[in-house]
């Protein structure tokens, strides 16, 4: 049995966390050995910088500190939990990866799409997730759904056209690459988005059997 690389993408307010853990159920009832993780952070030290990127501060971060403190937190993720998991033939799953460093630091920040795949080829050599799924709705529901959680964190403050630059970043990548990828309608009520992931089981199991 090979370990599987399963990424869950979006902008706020798309509920990867939800949909990942209904997944993860999905996929143990089906006897599988699942690892739940998130980025920025999944481990201790990983965390830390999760911590330091979503912390509200008076002193504006570069977008360059920026994007170099997602890979610092990336790599440490990559050793400590991701390539083990994958090694021993567990399915990982992660909320947000690369694919969120393209749409934020990327679409969102206006960094050259060249200098985050430099720094993707080094910190990650070939590994790339082997299925991303794409949570995709409209900037206003998803920053009223983050809102509605409590206290924003500094990437959430950011205004309206931040938000529509990282959607359509996740749209670009997705339509650029329809192998590695399924876009789902996250604006959907929950029970549908969760029948769309449903539909998907099929070919996950059958791949992490295969």
């Amino acid at each position: 049995m090979s370990g599987l690389f399963i990424t869950l993408e979006g902008p706020e307010g798309a509920g990867k966390s939800t949909n990942r853990d209904y997944l993860a159920a999905r996929l143990r009832e089906q006897g599988l050995d699942v690892v739940l993780t998130r980025e920025p952070g999944g481990t201790p030290l990983a965390e830390k910088v999760r911590e330091l990127l979503l912390a509200p501060s008076d002193e504006v971060m570069a977008a360059d500190t920026e994007l170099l403190l997602v890979f610092a937190a990336r790599a440490q993720h990559l050793a400590e939990v991701i390539r083990p998991a994958l090694a021993r033939g567990a399915v990982v799953l992660c909320d947000r990866f690369t694919d969120a460093t393209y749409a934020y630091q990327g679409g969102g920040r206006g960094l050259s799409v060249e200098r985050i795949a430099a720094l993707e080829q080094f910190v990650q050599g070939d590994l790339r997730p082997d299925l991303t799924l794409v949570f995709d709705l409209p900037v206003e529901v998803g920053l009223a759904r983050a809102a509605a959680r409590g206290r924003l964190d500094r990437f959430e403050q950011e205004g309206q056209a931040f938000f529509e630059a990282v959607r359509q970043a996740y749209l670009q990548r997705a339509h650029g690459a329809p192998q590695r990828y399924s876009l789902l309608d996250a604006a959907q009520p929950l029970e549908a988005v969760q029948r769309a992931i449903d539909a998907l089981l099929p070919a996950i199991v059958g791949r992490c059997r295969g």
